[in-house]
Order: structure tokens, then C-alpha cells, then sequence
């Protein structure tokens, strides 16, 4: 498998994972199995309509490709532009910063200021373009990317560090190397005020049941994720895992998505899923992406960053 077909599996498989979750989202455990409907739509989502996940994830990648490199403002404005065109689908932190009318670099700090709130996991669910740009750079540009595009939208420093991670491992899985082994050197490298908890959720021993908060957050959608990989021996196993959780299936099962994608490639992904594939792109006139602008996205990501 070459590392291309990992770095494509890591952009699509996220958005199936995000498009067939959503009709699933905050509805309860085991809610995939026991409807059996896959990439049907519902929810208010058209069948394999992708989220405000993928929106952002492609305008992030975009942003990267357009620019030659991260330039926050752009990305910020990006955001905005996406915003003001009404999505189906914001998240009520990311809709206050990207709309409260402060500067790209202030926004988000002044939302946690007011609120002391901003752990969601809004800037994990967008990570899979930026992962996949950043990882020819190393495991420390990397995460200090993944941190920075995070602060864009996210105050609390635990959404930093769990986008950090996030990278971290799908530069792991490009390499051919196993994400899960990576886990101990890999939380070397965070913050130490974030070390230990996000060990916690990311340990052989946690599964979702133990969660302390909604999967919402950052530290149980990231730790959800690893528990699908660690817990599965294929693609399409762990995004369903991922989804009978129940709560925020689109980001858990985008998140997922990234990680199985980065591992087992895009081959691994059902064609019955990328099929039906659309990403909307609300602000961007009529711009919709299908799977095959994804796969676009992702090569041009791969051999540019």
C-alpha cells in the first residue's frame, strides 16, 4: 500500500465516516445496527451528505494548497465566508467565534474568556487535510500546526493538544508504522498540563463507557476513535463502531474515519459509501466535491505538503 492510498484513505475516509454518521447524530447507542441503513440520509441529511466537518476540513485544505502553506488569517476568513452562508450544521462555539466580530487571532480567546468552555471537539473533526499536508514535516511541525489551526475556533488548550495528537498519528499510519505503538511517544510530546488525561482515554484499558463527558468533547471523541481502531481489524468495522456509540456520531466517526483511512487505505473504504459522497460547501456559490474531488484534494495535499 503506498502512502498516497493512506493519505487519500485518510481525507475520504473521513468524510464517509462524518457522512454516515450524521443521521445518527445524538441519537443513542447502537442506533446504526439496529436501523441497518447506511449512507440512507435522514436527520435532515441528504443520503451521503457530508457535515459541516468536511466542509471545514476542505476549506482548511484548500486554504494550505491556495497559499502554499498555513497562512491563519486565510483560513480564518475561510470560515467566516462558510458561516455567513448558513450551513446546515455549526457548531454554537465555532458559530460565536467565527461571527463575535473579534480578529482571526483573538476570536476564539475571547469566547473562552467569556465562557471557560471551548474543549469540543470542533477542531478535531476538520484535521484530516491538514493532517495529511503537515506530515512530511515531522511529529513536531506537525502538531504545532495541528495546535495552531485549532486555536483558530478553540480557546481551551485540550482541543490543541488533541488535534496535536491527531496529527501525530496519521503521520505515523503515512509512514506504514502502526498509530496505536506510537501512543506512548507520541503523548511524550504534549503539553504536560494535557499529558495524563488524554493518556487516560488514549490507554489499552479505557473504552467509551468510561467516559467522564459527552463524546462532544475532545478528550472521549479522540479516545472513541482509538478505541474503534484499537478494537477492529478493518475500515469499515471501526467506523461502525464508531457510529453505534450513539451522541456526536458524524465528528466520532470522522475522526475514526481519519485514522482507519490513514491505516488500511483507500481500498478499504466500501464503494457503496463513497457512492453516494457529497460535500456542499455553504458561502462557495454551488461548489459541491464527490468522492472524487476528495481524492483530488488529498493526492494535491500529499505531493505538495
Amino acid at each position: 500500500m503506498s502512502r498516497l492510498d493512506r493519505a487519500v484513505g485518510a481525507v475520504l475516509g473521513s468524510a464517509v465516516g462524518d457522512a454516515l454518521g450524521a443521521p445518527y447524530e445524538f441519537g443513542p447507542a447502537g442506533g446504526l445496527t439496529a436501523r441497518g441503513a447506511e449512507m440512507r440520509g435522514g436527520g435532515g441529511w441528504d443520503p451521503g451528505e457530508a457535515t459541516d466537518d468536511t466542509q471545514m476540513a476542505v476549506l482548511v485544505g484548500e486554504s494550505l494548497l491556495e497559499c502554499g502553506g498555513l497562512e491563519l488569517p486565510d483560513v480564518f476568513r475561510r470560515f467566516q465566508r462558510w458561516a455567513a452562508g448558513q450551513p446546515k450544521d455549526i457548531g454554537l462555539q465555532t458559530e460565536d467565534v467565527l461571527t463575535n466580530g473579534g480578529p482571526w487571532d483573538l476570536a476564539a480567546a475571547l469566547h473562552f474568556q467569556v465562557n471557560a468552555r471551548a474543549a469540543g471537539n470542533g477542531s478535531l473533526m476538520r484535521a484530516s487535510t491538514s493532517a495529511v499536508y503537515f506530515a512530511p514535516a515531522g511529529r513536531e511541525r506537525s502538531m504545532d500546526a495541528g495546535r495552531r489551526i485549532a486555536a483558530l475556533t478553540h480557546g481551551d488548550a485540550a482541543a490543541w493538544e488533541g488535534t496535536a495528537i491527531l496529527h501525530e498519528l496519521v503521520r505515523v499510519a503515512l509512514d506504514g508504522a502502526d498509530p496505536l505503538a506510537a501512543l506512548p511517544e507520541t503523548l511524550a510530546s504534549v503539553h504536560p498540563d494535557h499529558r495524563e488525561r488524554f493518556g487516560g482515554v488514549l490507554g489499552p484499558d479505557w473504552h467509551p463507557g468510561l467516559a467522564a463527558e459527552f463524546n462532544g468533547a475532545v478528550w472521549p471523541c479522540l479516545g472513541s476513535a482509538v478505541w474503534a481502531l484499537r478494537t477492529t481489524s478493518g475500515f469499515a468495522e471501526a467506523v461502525r463502531a464508531a457510529v453505534d456509540l450513539g451522541g456526536d456520531t458524524d465528528t466520532v466517526a470522522a475522526v475514526t474515519g481519519t485514522l482507519a483511512g490513514a491505516r488500511y487505505g483507500q481500498g478499504a473504504i466500501p464503494a457503496e459509501w463513497t457512492a453516494p459522497l457529497h460535500v456542499p460547501l455553504p458561502g462557495f456559490g454551488d461548489r459541491v466535491l464527490d468522492a472524487d474531488g476528495l481524492r483530488t484534494l488529498a493526492q494535491r495535499l500529499t505531493t505538495t505538503g
